[in-house]
Parts: C-alpha cells; sequence; structure tokens
C-alpha cells in the first residue's frame, strides 16, 4: 500500500499549491481523484493475475481504462490546474469508453429490423400477385441511402475530429487490396447508375420518377461511402461509441438490403420463365424497366438496358465488400488494439511461375468456353444446345478436379509445415472465415439438391453423367479450399518466423560489431526485397496463385449468366420450375460471393506465405 500512500500525498501538494481563490473546485476535484484511484487500486490488488484483463468484457475494460489512467498522472513540472484539468478529461474519455454496453443491443436491433423489412419488401416486389412494386422497393431504399449518407458525414464531420475519438487503428482491417477492389467495383457500379438514369429518363412521361431518383441517389451514395471506407476503415472509435455503432449496423443492413434488390434483380432477369402450366400468382415476375405501353423516348433505351444488366455483379460485389469493411468497423468500436501486432507484407512474384501461367492458361480457355456456351445456349437447335452444355460441363470439370488436385497438395505442405497458428484477435480474420463456410453453403445446397435429382432419376445419358461428375466434384474441392484457406489464415506469416528467428539469436552478435551488421544488413534486406523462398513457400504461393486465377473464372460464369441449373431440365422435371427456382436464385447468389471471397482469402494466403 505504499504506492498508494505516495500516489495521495502527490496529490495533496498539488491542492496545497493550488491559490486560495481556486481551493474549493481543486479539492472537489482532488477528491474525485483519490477515490477513483483507490476504487482502482482496490481492484488491482484483488486480481490473480494481471492476464485477465480482456478488452471484451465491461469491467475488465474499466480495469485496463483506469491503470491507463495512472500512467497519465501529471508531473510536478506541469502547471498543477491545467495538469489536473487534463487528467480529468482523460479520466472522463475512459469511462466512456468502458461503458458501451448498450449500444451492442440496440444497433443489433437496428440491423435485424431493416434487414427484415427490406427482405419483406424485396420479396413481395419480386411477384406480380402482391401489390408491391419496384417503386415500393426503391423508395425505401431511397430513405435508407439518405439515412447512411447523413450518418457518415456526421462521422466525418465531427466525431472523427474530436480529440481522442480514435485512439487506435486496426492494421489488419481494409488492407490497401480490400479498398482497391471496393473502388474499382464502385467505378464500375457507378458506370451501371449512369446507364439506369439514361434508360429511365426516357420513360419519365409514362413512369414513376422514383426509378430516376434511386440511381442518383445511389450514385452519390457510392462517392461518399467509398471515401468513407477507404479512410476509416480502420478506426477503433473510442468517443460516441453508441451513436458510431447505430451508424455503423445503418450502414451494414442498408449494403446488405441493396445487395438483396440487386440480386432479385439480376436473378430475375437471368431467369427465363418456360411454357409449361404454372398458375399465374406463383409466376415470378421478370425484371423490366418501362410497360409495353409505356415506350421509350429515346432510341438508346435497349442498349443502355441490355449494359447495365452486365454490370450488375459488380454492384453486387461492392455492396459485400461494403458490408464486411463496415461489419469490422462495428467490432473495432471501443477495441484497445496494440500498435506492433501487425507486420507490413511485401507483394512481389519471384519466384513464382508455374501457378499463375496454369492459371492465366484455364482462365483463358475457361472464358473462351462461357463465350461459345452464351452463343449455342441461346439457339433453338437442340444439338447446338446439347453441345454447348457438354463443353460447359467438360471444362467445369476439369478446372474443378485442378482445383482440388492443387488444394490436395496444399493441405499436405501445411501437414509438413511447423508454422504455428495466430492466437491474437483479429475481427477481420474470424469474418473471413465465417463469410467462407456461410456463402459456401449455397453452393453446397444447389449441389446435394442436384445429387439427389440425378440419382433419383437414374444418370440416363452423357449430359445426366457429366452433371453428376461436376457436382461430387464441386462439393470436393468446396472441401478441400475452405480447409486450406482457413488453415492458411490461422497460421503465423513467414517473414514473423524469420523475424522472431534474427531477434532470439540477437544476443549472440553484441559481441562481436560486425556479425550484428551483418544480421542487422539481412534483416533490412529481408524486409524491402523479395527473399528467397523455400521449397514449402514457394508450392503454397503457386497453389495461391493458381487457385486465385480458377476461383475468377468460376465467379465470372456464373456471374454473366451462366445457368446450366436452368438450361438442363433434370432438376425442373424432378423439383418442378417454381421450387427449383427458388432453391437456385437463393443459392446461387451465395455461390457467386464465395468465390469472389475466396479470390481475397488467397490473396491473404499468398502474402502471409
Amino acid at each position: 500500500m505504499l504506492p498508494v500512500l505516495d500516489i495521495i500525498h502527490f496529490n495533496l501538494g498539488l491542492v496545497q499549491s493550488v491559490s486560495s481563490k481556486d481551493i474549493l473546485e481543486e479539492a472537489y476535484i482532488m477528491k474525485t481523484v483519490a477515490q477513483q484511484m483507490f476504487r482502482t487500486c482496490n481492484k488491482l490488488l484483488s486480481r490473480k493475475t494481471p492476464n485477465d484483463i480482456v478488452e471484451a468484457h465491461p469491467s475488465n475494460i474499466e480495469t485496463a481504462a483506469q491503470m491507463e489512467t495512472i500512467q497519465h498522472l501529471p508531473s510536478p513540472s506541469h502547471p498543477p490546474v491545467e495538469s489536473i484539468r487534463e487528467f480529468v478529461h482523460h479520466e472522463e474519455v475512459m469511462m466512456e469508453r468502458a461503458h458501451h454496453g448498450g449500444g451492442w443491443l440496440l444497433s443489433g436491433i437496428i440491423c435485424i429490423n431493416i434487414l427484415i423489412l427490406g427482405c419483406a419488401l424485396v420479396s413481395g416486389s419480386a411477384f406480380n400477385s402482391v401489390a408491391i412494386t419496384a417503386v415500393h422497393r426503391q423508395i425505401l431504399l431511397i430513405i435508407l441511402l439518405l439515412l447512411t449518407i447523413m450518418w457518415m458525414l456526421i462521422y466525418t464531420c465531427f466525431t472523427y475530429r474530436k480529440h481522442q475519438a480514435v485512439l487506435f487503428k486496426d492494421s489488419h482491417a481494409g488492407p490497401v487490396w480490400l479498398q482497391a477492389g471496393l473502388v474499382l467495383f464502385g467505378l464500375l457500379s457507378l458506370l451501371m447508375d449512369i446507364f439506369k438514369i439514361a434508360t429511365y429518363v426516357g420513360y419519365l412521361h409514362c413512369d414513376s420518377a422514383v426509378k430516376v431518383a434511386f440511381p442518383v441517389v445511389q450514385a452519390v451514395f457510392l462517392f461518399v461511402q467509398t471515401y468513407f471506407l477507404w479512410i476509416h476503415a480502420k478506426d477503433c472509435v473510442q468517443l460516441h461509441t453508441n451513436f458510431t455503432r447505430c451508424g455503423l449496423t445503418l450502414t451494414l443492413s442498408t449494403n446488405l438490403v441493396v445487395w438483396m434488390a440487386a440480386v432479385t434483380e439480376e436473378s430475375l432477369h437471368q431467369t427465363e420463365i418456360p411454357d409449361v402450366n404454372i398458375s399465374v400468382s406463383h409466376k415470378l415476375y421478370r425484371a423490366s424497366y418501362g410497360d409495353k405501353k409505356c415506350i421509350c423516348s429515346h432510341s438508346a433505351c435497349d442498349t443502355f438496358k441490355e449494359a447495365f444488366y452486365y454490370l450488375y455483379p459488380f454492384n453486387i460485389e461492392y455492396s459485400l465488400f461494403a458490408s464486411a469493411m463496415a461489419y469490422v468497423m462495428w467490432k473495432n468500436v471501443g477495441r484497445l488494439v496494440e500498435e506492433h501486432s501487425h507486420h507490413k507484407v511485401k507483394f512481389c512474384l519471384k519466384e513464382v511461375c508455374l501457378g499463375p501461367v496454369m492459371g492465366v492458361l484455364l482462365f483463358l480457355a475457361g472464358l473462351v468456353t462461357f463465350i461459345f456456351y452464351e452463343i449455342d445456349i441461346l439457339k433453338e437447335d437442340e444439338k447446338k444446345r446439347n453441345r454447348a452444355l457438354l463443353i460447359h460441363f467438360i471444362m467445369n470439370i476439369v478446372i474443378v478436379a485442378l482445383m482440388s488436385l492443387s488444394t490436395m497438395t496444399g493441405c499436405i505442405v501445411y501437414r509438413l509445415d511447423h508454422r504455428e497458428h495466430v492466437s491474437e484477435k483479429n475481427p477481420t480474420r474470424s469474418l473471413d472465415v465465417g463469410l467462407l463456410v456461410g456463402a459456401s453453403m449455397g453452393q453446397f445446397i444447389i449441389s446435394y439438391f442436384t445429387i439427389v435429382a440425378v440419382v433419383a432419376t437414374g444418370v440416363r445419358g452423357y449430359l445426366n453423367a457429366l452433371n453428376l461428375s461436376w457436382t461430387v466434384l464441386l462439393v470436393l474441392q468446396l472441401c478441400l479450399q475452405n480447409y486450406f484457406i482457413i488453415e492458411g489464415l490461422h497460421r503465423e506469416p513467414f517473414h514473423v518466423m524469420q523475424e522472431a528467428a534474427l531477434h532470439t539469436n540477437a544476443h549472440a552478435f553484441q559481441e562481436h560489431p560486425e556479425m550484428s551488421f551483418a544480421m542487422e544488413s539481412h534483416k533490412s534486406s529481408y524486409m524491402t526485397l523479395c527473399p528467397k523462398l523455400s521449397w514449402k513457400r514457394r508450392v503454397l504461393k503457386e497453389i495461391c496463385a493458381f487457385l486465385l486465377l480458377a476461383n475468377i473464372i468460376l465467379w465470372i460464369m456464373p456471374a454473366f449468366g451462366a445457368r446450366p441449373q436452368f438450361d438442363h431440365s433434370v432438376e425442373i422435371n424432378f423439383y418442378k420450375y417454381t421450387m427449383w427456382t427458388a432453391i437456385v436464385n437463393i443459392g446461387l447468389p451465395f455461390g457467386i460471393f464465395y468465390r469472389m471471397h475466396s479470390v481475397a482469402s488467397l490473396f491473404e494466403v499468398y502474402l502471409i506465405s
């Protein structure tokens, strides 16, 4: 208890040094400070180990804040009154950071309500028998977009600029390559909005003006949100935490509702309604802009309409990227982050050749077959349609088989690797793993429904056999790739292991300056240049590069219109059109996102390997 008495005597000395005019005010302040320090010391003495400080629990956060407060006590050389006031202000900041439990619940309630309301309106507007139109859906989206824009501007102009509002930065969140992807998809989404505006202007004389207002508001939203996430994606906000959490869940839910609307619109556009005996009340309403009785006032309407449909996949991915970054920001609100927990990684392709070359060749082959598939599948000739399906199935079997073999090789290398698993808390890595597993469920659903339908009807004909083979291999490939990526994300980076080895042997070179200089030179060259790779590192990087390009072509095919699930009639005949359409239109968007998210995760694994 001697340190406690010393602190009390120190504070009493400060009180005595103040003029008699302010002694009552300063005495009250110092009484509050002394009471706070007594509570701090009691809590510190009652704790068993210092390792019990966990940032996720409110009481532990308060203890950590109080320990940090003691470290920031004013020194005798500072002016007494100003030091005490600065100390009290710092104490208030730390206490506001500590007491934030209600913000999680409130922000979660806001997010759930917006998502359910958006899902109801988006789903209702997809059917022509429901009195909900695209205009009602767009009005809701305009309101959400405007509210989100207002919150982001308030955060940037007021909260972020306050003193001690952002004390920490999460270096794992919002890496440069993710931000670059967000900007790229944002620019293409902006182009899609421009095409939409040009299309809807032609229908203003006979259609709602809301259809023009929505892409205008969305274009502004794209600009503001891209800037916001580029600047603030790494923030760990410590002030106004409840307001910040609610704003971030508003941003998250808005992006998810926009994603649901875009997915529904694009899926209905790609879904062909066959001439079968289906009740009109259950038919899906195919997305169209401008009734048949409403004729466009300019001749470029059809061109713009076809153009912006091809840009929908980029808008879909932009919304998901923004949702992921907003979620990480939400998890980082009030979080205490170690500044030295992240290590910069240099990207280089030195000594990595086979994987990129094989990936590029596979990408080009897949792109060519996809183009032929899109051309032949629209023809009325059944032989050409069957040939298009045959080429598409064979190409996908080759891609998935090569991916499975390379991923299995990578899993074997992991078993031979002795790198430790990363144990530090990282919301970005946890989100990556959750999205990877969750998004793969969409493809699993479609695959197992296909397997049941093909096996139950009998594997008759070469197309059914190829379809079954592709589906089984796809399930295997998804399992192997999930394991490979998750294991890679949780392994300690190679450059960290190298640095640890250098620091461990540092004491052996202290008596030899020339050897110490050589060690420092080796360390600096390791951090600035591409080091020579060991065989395990090279194999892992080759595999990551190959899988990255293969996942890109598997994203392009379904994202831009390849729908063998509807062009091959086995599943439709087995499940009937209405049920099979619901299965595909729910599962396929998640499968498409899985491929793009796998590309991002594989790039991360490539960097740390």
